[in-house]
């Protein structure tokens, strides 16, 4: 078991709270001060999704295609046409707004006008110059954003990975990152260029073979099994710990649900309400 594992089993009564987007809860969803209040609030983990620009770079960002709900194009106005991120560069996307909008499902979010997308290295560098105590040992739980049936949304798995941990590898900070995907061929390849990497497998839908989520960790090599909550039950939990593996599930953000997903004996919880959350765990 890898040194990272370790100590998050050794903390046997601490459940890791993962702010998903940053917090969307509260502020844009993948921006730095989306990333910047989730540190304010004191996340253990960051998660934040990554794309490819036409250019190569490493950009913070949910959708493959700008999200009219939530982006206005460089002159301010409504996105009408889909962009793809993979058909723009660095410059050229650093032109669209994904701040001032609020977005539908989040109406309490506090607007951040003229936000743009950010990069995976402006993320890493915002938390490294922060002078809050939870910068200093927060970790990132950076998920590829990869589809096989769509291959034009994306590089290839290969390149896609070695572009994320060059990132990763250029700020030392390979022992505070854990890669996730629903594209397991990420995974896959991430295991061979990183053996002592934490991965963490994304799954949407139950698999309907008995045993299969065990099946599916040991076949990846994979540390994290990180599900929809609405279907995980207790025996679940119970078969994954006993290969020494973790689970933490996403989105449940009701103190209802945070209750019934802690009873089943979860590791930890990605939300997009982490203040809430830490809230509810009085810490």
């Amino acid at each position: 078991m890898g040194a990272f594992l370790i100590s998050f089993l050794e903390s046997a009564y601490a459940l890791e709270v993962q702010g998903h987007r940053g917090a969307r809860w509260m502020r844009p969803e993948n921006t730095l001060p989306a990333f910047e209040y989730a540190l304010q609030v004191g996340v253990d983990t960051l998660e934040l999704d990554t794309l490819i620009t036409k250019d190569d770079q490493v950009v913070v960002h949910h959708d493959p295609a700008l999200n009219p709900n939530i982006c206005l194009d460089p002159r301010g106005k409504k996105l009408t046409a889909q962009i793809l991120i993979r058909s723009l560069t660095l410059k050229e996307l650093k032109g669209y707004d994904c701040g001032s909008l609020v977005n539908p499902s989040f109406p309490q979010q506090i607007a951040q006008p003229k936000t743009p997308i950010p990069t995976l290295d402006e993320v890493f560098e915002m938390v490294e110059k922060s002078k809050l105590h939870t910068a200093k040992k927060v970790h990132f739980n950076i998920e590829i954003k990869s589809e096989e049936t769509h291959p034009e949304y994306s590089p290839s798995p290969d390149k896609f990975v070695k572009l994320v941990l060059a990132v990763v590898k250029k700020h030392n900070l390979m022992n505070r990152v854990i890669l996730q995907s629903f594209d397991l061929r990420t995974l896959k390849i991430a295991r061979q260029l990183e053996p002592k990497l934490p991965l963490s497998i994304l799954i949407e839908d139950r698999p309907a073979e008995a045993g299969a989520l065990v099946k599916l960790m040991k076949a990846y090599q994979a540390q994290i099994l990180s599900p929809n909550y609405e279907w995980l039950t207790a025996q679940d939990v119970a078969e994954i710990h006993e290969m020494e593996a973790r689970v933490i599930p996403w989105t449940p953000n009701t103190k209802e649900d945070w209750q019934s997903i802690i009873k089943k004996g979860v590791d930890g919880i990605i939300t997009d309400n982490p203040k809430k959350l830490l809230d509810f765990l009085k810490r």
